[in-house]
């Protein structure tokens, strides 16, 4: 019994002792920026980090997004190595190494999902100075919902107390859910426009950056005493996400494959958008096949029913190839909504090479592969297979 107290003791007391010691890293990070949302926070993050050290900030920054990365105050980047799953703990020793670098702004995305989760990241963990939510949207509803309003109060849980929160989210209700969490906790709410963001400002990114993302960067960078032009030079040199939204034409034997990555897209809403985009590319084929690429997840069975939904209401296609993981679900669901099976090629656990083969057979002169779902895994094969390849401007 006494070996016991002794234990529970020396617990408690190395628990008190590693807690003290965070808190003396936050202090010695003046400004933290804690970027929660549904979609875009990755990017968002680069974004910030990237503008805050080109304005001469020593900055550095915590991305989740498709594979987990710490970029230090040079802008390298380093993997962030996981023995089991995502644990939101593993701030802390991101914290700490910011301390060790002496940086002056940590920008760390959020990891996590439940609503207590995210209340005990900002509260205990980061105790951000600078809030972002960026959007709320129709995604983790079984974790955050029912509804996206649920979502808006689960997000609200990273509200920063005594400073100040960014946001692009447009929702009046969405809005007023935050607005009340920031009087609650004293903290001035910034409603972002992505008006002042150019096409001039966007032509300089290598990739398909959202204007939105940008815009809350920008903003953010402001408010921060970064300069506009000095924040985007920044912005336009660093490495995005390998998620990031991206258009690639790839030539074989007289064919080409027109492949958009929007595999990194959370919801249906965010899909929806980039679908749109696409599609009004002035350059696109005319006759052109589209096939729809779905990537589905054992762990992501709400997003599979989402995804059935979205392509048999909203994506019009001559082919729906299906991979990754749970396929039957998403097949079962869209052929239950009316899309006829003779469209849908199940290749649940086929390789990457045997999927490429598969879009190569589909295709007489050019098609559109449209990919979307989950990135992880033959998502991010697939996007490989295809990255580097020549790119098309939007």
């Amino acid at each position: 019994m006494i070996l016991i107290v002794i234990l529970i003791s020396l617990l408690l007391g190395f628990g008190l002792l590693e807690y003290a010691l965070h808190l003396h890293n936050i202090k010695s990070i003046p400004v933290r920026i804690h970027v929660n949302g549904t979609r875009g926070k990755s990017s968002i993050t680069r974004l910030i980090a990237a503008g805050l050290r080109a304005g001469g900030i020593r900055a550095v920054g915590k991305a989740t997004g498709t594979l987990p990365r710490f970029i230090d105050t040079e802008g390298n980047e380093l993997s962030i190595f996981r023995i089991s799953k995502a644990n939101v703990r593993e701030q802390l020793t991101i914290i700490a190494k910011a301390a060790k670098l002496k940086a002056q702004a940590i920008v760390i995305e959020c990891m996590a999902v439940q609503p207590r989760l995210q209340y005990v990241t900002e509260k205990l963990m980061v105790r951000s100075t600078v809030g972002i939510i960026t959007n709320a949207r129709h995604d983790h509803l079984d974790v955050m919902g029912p509804t996206v309003y649920d979502v808006a109060e689960a997000l609200s849980a990273t509200v920063p107390g005594k400073g100040i929160l960014f946001t692009a989210e447009h929702d009046p209700v969405c809005l007023a859910i935050f607005q009340k969490r920031c009087r609650e906790r004293k903290t001035r709410m910034v409603e972002v426009k992505d008006e002042g963001v150019s096409d001039e400002n966007m032509k300089g990114f290598s990739y398909l950056e959202h204007r939105e993302n940008v815009a809350v960067a920008l903003a953010v960078c402001s408010h921060l005493g970064v300069d506009k032009m000095k924040a985007l030079s920044g912005m336009y040199q660093t490495k995005p996400d390998p998620g990031v939204l991206r258009i690639s034409s790839v030539q074989r034997d007289g064919k080409e494959i027109v492949f958009i990555n929007a595999m990194a897209a959370n919801d249906p809403d965010s899909t929806l958008g980039i679908w749109q985009r696409v599609l009004g590319l002035k350059d696109r084929s005319e006759g052109q096949k589209i096939i729809v690429l779905v990537n589905a997840r054992l762990d992501r069975m709400q997003r599979s029913e989402q995804l059935a939904e979205m392509m048999a209401k909203s994506l019009p296609a001559s082919y729906y190839i299906l991979v990754g993981s749970s396929t039957f679900v998403i097949k079962q669901k869209a052929w239950r909504m009316g899309l006829s099976l003779d469209k849908i090629i199940d290749m649940g656990g086929d390789s990457q090479s045997q999927v490429v083969e598969k879009l190569w057979q589909l295709t007489d002169n050019s098609s559109m592969v449209f990919a979307i779902g989950n990135i992880a895994t033959i998502g991010l094969e697939l996007s490989r297979y295809f990255q580097g390849k020549e790119s098309i401007d939007a």
